[in-house]
């Protein structure tokens, strides 16, 4: 198994970047966070994983061992494949991921790209007892934007960062909106947060 491949980031698409590695291309599919990361012509080194499939041998590459870690157990779930691994991955920080499923959040789950209802309990019953990273226990903490709030905003601000993502904007790109727009107030809905979002995201 190819444990890390360190090269030259030869071009970065939506989904994948190509690294040089001794003059051998290598298509390495990463998360958007990852992606945001990455500098064409720069030198990067990913944590890998090899997806073995019937019809394709697949890359999924990190930035870093906390982020690997996480995709690895995602893929253990049952219905969790690594294209939702990794939507996940890009949605949500491994520690706000961890609170979420040690508070049984089943609503701030099925907030992440690709995560029903049943995928939410199965997260929650299968790694309750596997995923603890460092910060998880900080109450404050929001699923996929780091601000501290209530629980109405705390959903609110879930399903904008979702929506977000969900049009190509990155993990990085999200949170930094999110915490310059604050806390949103009992009059404010998602629709609203995510017009507001986006005309500021227009302005950078």
């Amino acid at each position: 198994m190819i444990g890390f491949l360190k090269g030259k980031v030869e071009y970065i698409y939506i989904d994948y970047c190509l690294l040089d590695v001794g003059g051998v291309g290598y298509r390495v599919f990463v998360s958007n966070n990852t992606r945001s990361s990455l500098r064409q012509g720069q030198e990067a080194r990913l944590f890998t994983h090899l997806s073995v499939r019937e019809d394709a041998m697949l890359l999924y590459g990190f930035l870093t061992q906390e982020e690997y870690d996480l995709f690895e157990l995602l893929i253990t779930v049952s219905g969790i494949g690594p294209k939702v691994a990794m939507g996940i991955i890009g949605a949500i920080t491994p520690a706000a991921l961890s609170q979420a499923i040690q508070s049984k959040s089943v609503k701030l789950l099925t907030g992440l790209p690709g995560i029903g209802k049943k995928s939410a309990e199965r997260m929650i019953l299968e790694l309750k007892d596997k995923l603890h990273f460092a910060g998880s226990e900080d109450d404050s903490e929001v699923v996929g934007t780091g601000i501290g709030v209530d629980a109405v905003a705390d959903d609110v601000l879930s399903e904008t960062a979702a929506a977000l993502m969900s049009l190509g904007y990155s993990q990085a790109e999200v949170n930094t909106v999110l915490q310059k727009l604050g806390a949103p107030d009992s009059s404010t809905d998602v629709q609203e947060m995510i017009k507001r979002a986006l005309k500021e995201l227009s302005r950078r």
